[in-house]
């Protein structure tokens, strides 16, 4: 055997061989993922997000195809759109909204298992009151006489509802001034 007239070849680093094809198919699953992330969004969520176009298209048209193959083909071609912009802002987007829908769903049941304590419990307006002294207890003390007495009666819980506004809003300000404290300064970053 003679020996070959080529010299050896050099070598590479990862950064030069182009990706693999499992790498690709992996990246493609990726951005489809991300697509099923953006079609369970509200038109409003959807729009925030400051989206091309025809991406914006792209999921609004997946959202009404019912038949399964419709669906996927829709799904592959939002993962083939995803690839012409930056999937990082758009993740983090939708991680920020994820975030906040937790917090309110958060907020919301913490509002109602407080109502429902302070309409069959005769202390928790006396508890809540001790964890939130800037609460009005004489207006929830009223709600909560009117609440009871709807339901003893029969009636429409109105009353219930207006308890469930005011507990609302007064957990609500103060996760906003928590928040708002917890926020970082222009000075600081």
């Amino acid at each position: 055997m003679r020996p070959s007239s080529r010299p050896p070849p050099e070598p590479t680093t990862d950064d030069a061989l182009p990706p693999s094809k499992t790498r690709r198919k992996n990246e493609m699953h990726a951005l489809q993922s991300l697509g099923e992330r953006l079609a369970e969004l509200t038109p409003d969520q959807l729009r925030s997000l400051a989206l091309p176009d025809d991406l914006v298209t792209a999921v609004t048209d997946f959202r009404r195809f019912t038949k399964w193959e419709a669906k996927r083909r829709q799904m592959q071609y939002i993962g083939r759109l995803m690839r012409d912009v930056d999937p990082a802002p758009i993740a983090a987007r939708l991680d920020a909204l994820q975030r906040t829908s937790r917090a309110a769903v958060a907020g919301f049941h913490e509002t109602e298992e407080w109502r429902n304590r302070m309409l069959r419990e005769d202390d928790a307006l006396a508890k809540f009151c001790a964890l939130h002294p800037d609460a009005d207890r004489a207006a929830l003390a009223r709600l909560i006489g009117e609440a009871k007495a709807d339901y003893a009666a029969g009636r429409p819980p109105a009353a219930a509802r207006k308890l469930f506004r005011a507990l609302s809003g007064q957990l609500d300000a103060e996760r906003t001034a928590v928040d708002a404290a917890n926020e970082p300064r222009e000075a600081d970053a």
